[in-house]
């Protein structure tokens, strides 16, 4: 079964804690590496806390002070000026190094932080005082936390790892090491000294960058964020400022920018918090198979293949072991459309460490399909004639604005101006990606009329970027401004009403729908890919999907787990996709939602209305069902074995629905019950029994008891009696021993045709199959009840 990932089936709007973690770019939860090193971290919890306060620089006359709230969201401090936008900063509390109280005047409570890089941070608490010496006792408590982790000695091994560090050192310099497009100049010399390196870098470190330095005017960029990254912190550290974003506009340096994309994102405390992870991932499943690692070889040759990186087996390798290290962490997602090209422009700045973590934080599939319906309707909101223009020549506007949101426009536009845009999503977040997207080709769209004629107007404008916006203009300032520079203009000034309240809003508002639609997809392609379908046609095997879906919403099952890589492995060395599996809580609960004796019902009144109660029956034979129905053995159940399952019961005749019941009962598939065997199904045929009024029914399971056992006598071998040797058990001994084979499908057939059990035989030919409430065709339930009429 292909089903929407457990995370949006079990979709819940986020809470007011969780919107604070995302606001601040805060990992979810730490993900344990795949290997433990024996050590025992440190349990405790701290309490959250947040705090108003007002933030300044340990440098005299640098910035100015910003009142806001600080928040202790342990292991990390994090900081948000009072309008959420002008300064923010998250920092790993292992990398504080002293917190000092500061001796200010009567009635202010101000606090020094000393970070790792010799930063300082004034803080000063402006809350009542027994609040602001709440906030520091558990602000030194996390820190001892950190302290006994050792986390705050990993911090200056981690940081080795970021260009950052070098960028900043007295001892490294552009001219000193580098060119301005990234290339390293001890290449060209004689004896060039060996200079350790041990900071992360992509495939442009090797196969440069794109775009001519000099026109991207590399030097000038490297000065100023040197000049910025001295001040306000680097890494993990970094102080965002409203100086961080002008210049994150004006472009990242080529060196500096997967650094600055992982710093932004967050993705950089995922990395930091779990060191080897991607290493070991890649170890431990080390040659497996699978669908999606198929469709990634796929793909590899067709990610950026104008890149001199992607034309060599290293950028390859890289991107291959940074998409499979991706399916293997997330199973139900894979790989799916688009991720390819997405990580193939990330590893040009990046490593294959930092690639793999930034993937984790990007959207989704089904995250991009909600932005491109919620895009849609900030079309028809802002541009109402060019939505109404689509609308009148039958254009989908989705045709060219899909892929914008599913590569973040690299695959849309030249990478250098496409790389500018993902600098402005990482900092600004994705409202970004709408502003830019309302502003393309303006009203040149309203001479659209078809789909096509739509797509050669958007190849043609993204082409044209790096032109002069104004070719005509008398004045050569204007005529240097290019399209690209305009669009970025008009997009931050004209659409900052687009902001990310209302980016949230909209995705509320739409998210059912989105939900609804990838489900009936979901459920056409679950339906289509069954390999049989028995006698079901295609409409029934749907609902038995919805009931099943319904099961999981109540009981989710588990995520889905990739084996290891020796089991569950066919012949050809491919493995099977991963695919939702139910357990037998879940199991249990969609059998009640289709079969009447599978659920336990009671009338509830409180003296002005009447109420049914359903509840889950737990019995054996609801279990024996499950493991019956599970024939690979797994412990769980797809969507075709329910799908094969029900078909062995409800589309039976008399005979084959007998043999059914003797191999649901037959435990070691022998052709034989044991006694104990034959109690067990008389068992059974008492629950699914215990609702029918008289003693119509009981009479017949006590019937059928002792014509069973009395055929079974019948059947025992004769003891000799010369007394010699015997090759059988003694009659008296068979007859006590519930585990001797004394009845097999013959004589256990003959007690249902036989006028005693004619109750028995009834349910088995048509009550049984009818129990199962799946299908509502009207024709079906007639044909039914005419065969009971003629079978009575």
């Amino acid at each position: 079964m292909s089903t929407i990932s457990t995370a949006l089936r079990n979709f819940k709007e986020p809470t007011k804690e969780q919107l604070t973690e995302i606001f601040f770019s805060l990992p979810p939860t730490p993900t344990p590496a795949p290997s433990s090193n024996g050590k025992d971290s440190p349990t405790e919890d701290v309490e959250r806390m947040d705090i108003n306060a007002v933030l300044s620089l340990g440098i005299q006359g640098e910035e100015d002070s910003y009142a806001g709230k600080l928040y202790l969201l342990a292991p990390y401090l994090a900081f948000a000026s009072l309008d959420r936008k002008s300064v923010r900063f998250t920092l790993p509390l292992s990398t504080v190094r002293r917190v000092e109280r500061l001796n200010a005047r009567a009635g202010i409570y101000a606090l020094s932080l000393a970070l790792w890089d010799g930063g300082k941070i004034i803080v000063q608490l402006t809350s009542l005082r027994p609040t602001a010496d709440l906030f520091c006792s558990l602000l030194r408590d996390a820190l001892k936390i950190e302290l006994q982790r050792g986390q705050m000695k990993a911090v200056k091994g981690f940081v080795k790892t970021c260009y950052s560090e070098t960028l900043i050192s007295a001892a490294s310099s552009v001219a000193d090491g580098e060119r301005e497009d990234g290339s390293l100049i001890s290449e060209e010399k004689e004896n060039p000294e060996p200079r350790e390196s041990t900071y992360h870098g992509g495939l442009g470190l090797r196969f440069k960058f794109p775009g001519d330095p000099k026109k991207l005017r590399e030097a000038s960029k490297i000065k100023l964020w040197t000049t910025y990254l001295r001040t306000h912190g680097r890494n993990l550290t970094l102080l965002r400022y409203p100086q961080c974003t002008r210049l994150v506009q004006v472009g990242l340096p080529n060196r500096l920018r997967g650094e600055m994309w992982e710093t932004l994102s967050g993705s950089i405390f995922m990395r930091y918090a779990n060191p080897g992870y991607y290493e070991q991932l890649l170890k431990d499943n080390e040659g497996r198979t699978s669908t999606s690692t198929e469709d990634i070889e796929k793909d590899l040759h067709r990610s950026l293949p104008e890149y001199a990186g992607y034309q060599s087996e290293e950028g390859i390798g890289a991107l291959r072991r940074v998409l499979q290290a991706y399916s293997f962490k997330n199973p139900e997602l894979g790989y799916c459309q688009a991720m390819n090209i997405l990580a193939a422009a990330i590893l040009i700045y990046m490593s294959e460490e930092q690639a793999f973590w930034l993937l984790e934080v990007l959207p989704s599939m089904h995250g991009t399909l909600l932005d491109q319906r919620v895009f849609e309707s900030l079309v028809q909101r802002c541009l109402p004639m060019i939505h109404d223009h689509f609308q009148d020549v039958d254009v989908q506007l989705s045709v060219a604005s899909l892929p914008w949101f599913l590569s973040l426009f690299i695959n849309s536009m030249p990478m250098i101006f496409a790389f500018r845009i993902v600098d402005c999503f990482f900092c600004m977040g994705p409202k970004v990606l709408f502003q830019v997207g309302l502003v393309i080709n303006g009203e040149k769209l309203l001479t659209v009329q078809d789909d096509g004629h739509f797509l050669n107007m958007m190849r043609d404008y993204f082409t044209s970027l790096g032109n002069s916006a104004h070719p005509d203009s008398p004045d050569p300032r204007a005529r240097a401004i290019t399209r690209f520079q305009e669009l970025l203009l008009v997009s931050f000034r004209e659409f900052s009403v687009i902001t990310d309240d209302m980016i949230l809003s909209e995705r509320r508002r739409f998210r059912g729908e989105i939900i609804h639609s990838i489900e009936s997809f979901s459920k056409r392609s679950a339906v289509r890919n069954l390999r049989t379908l028995g006698r079901f046609n295609k409409e029934q095997a749907g609902y038995i999907y919805d009931s099943l879906y319904r099961a999981m919403c109540i009981h989710p099952p588990p995520p889905v787990a990739l084996p290891p890589p020796s089991l569950l492995t066919p012949a050809d060395g491919t493995e099977e996709k991963p695919e939702t599996r139910i357990g037998l809580k879940t199991f249990q609960y969609f059998l009640s939602e289709i079969a009447s004796w599978a659920r336990d019902e009671r009338i509830v009144s409180n003296g002005f209305q009447q109420r049914i109660d359903r509840e889950v029956a737990e019995h054996e034979f609801i279990d024996r069902l499950f493991y019956f129905w599970d024939t690979s053995c797994r412990g769980a159940l797809s969507f075709q074995n329910l799908v094969s399952g029900l078909d062995g019961v409800m589309f039976n005749d008399l005979m084959e629905n007998i043999e059914w019941f003797f191999n649901l009962h037959d435990k070691n598939k022998d052709g034989f019950l044991t006694k104990d065997e034959v109690l067990t199904l008389s068992e059974s045929f008492l629950f699914i029994f215990r609702f029918e009024i008289g003693d119509a029914y009981l009479g017949a399971v006590s019937r059928f008891m002792t014509n069973a056992f009395e055929y079974g006598d019948a059947l025992l071998p004769e003891a000799e009696e010369d007394g010699g040797p015997t090759s059988f058990p003694s009659n008296q001994n068979l007859a006590t021993d519930e585990s001797y084979n004394f009845v097999n499908t013959f004589p256990f057939s003959l007690q249902f045709v036989s006028d005693s059990c004619a109750v028995c035989a009834l349910f088995v030919r048509l009550e049984l199959p009818l129990s199962f409430v799946l299908l509502s065709s009207l024709s079906f339930l007639e044909k039914t009840r005419e065969v009971q009429l003629r079978f009575l």
